[in-house]
């Protein structure tokens, strides 16, 4: 017997699934990394063996968590509208789409150092975008030419982390690590010719 493909509606389903999935993993696993899988699938809505026929073993799920954390840093560079107004204005809206993906990164991709390596062969569509809005930046006059895009996208992911961290050690909320994280990182970026001379 032949098996038909899956229909639309089925495609979807399956899409939604393997979402929820996803989702509930950044939630549990971001709180406890060492959480049972069942504690995930209970968390998805799902059964155990629901879980499994998406992601066999606990590897695999991990490694999704890398390939879900690009989809959402995608999305979070879309909703940022990185491509309109200045560099630095896009730069800034970015910040904060960034700054809230806090779990997903952190478990996808893990410590600081893990976060702002990488080679140029291995840019994705969202790091690709970055260094286009960068350049729009230098190009508009809003970025300071002297920071290369390069060092910016580095030093984006330390201040995020650092931003985290903050939050973490209690001495101030998500909301003010936020604003410092924005104000920071725009400090840096802000071509300093721009604002009559001032850094």
């Amino acid at each position: 017997m032949v098996n038909s493909a899956p229909s639309e509606e089925e495609t979807r389903t399956r899409a939604r699934t393997r979402r929820a999935i996803l989702e509930a993993a950044v939630q549990v696993l971001g709180e406890n990394s060492a959480a049972p899988l069942s504690q995930v699938a209970r968390a998805a809505g799902v059964a155990r063996s629901t879980l499994q026929r998406y992601f066999p073993e606990r590897a695999d799920l991990t490694n999704a968590l890398g390939e879900y954390a690009d989809e959402l840093i995608t999305e979070a560079m879309q909703r940022a509208r990185t491509t309109e107004g200045t560099g630095l204005e896009a730069f800034v809206r970015l910040v904060p789409e960034y700054f809230a993906l806090q779990k997903v990164v952190m478990l996808a991709f893990g410590q600081e150092e893990d976060l702002t390596e990488g080679s140029e062969e291995e840019c994705g569509e969202a790091d690709l975008a970055l260094t286009a809005l960068i350049e729009r930046g230098h190009a508009d006059g809003s970025i300071d030419p002297a920071i290369s895009a390069s060092w910016m996208q580095q030093f984006l992911w330390a201040g995020l982390y650092s931003g985290w961290s903050y939050v973490n050690t209690g001495e101030a909320s998500a909301y003010e690590a936020l604003n410092l994280c924005v104000l920071s990182l725009e400090k840096v970026a802000a071509n300093p010719a721009a604002n009559g001379g001032r850094g």
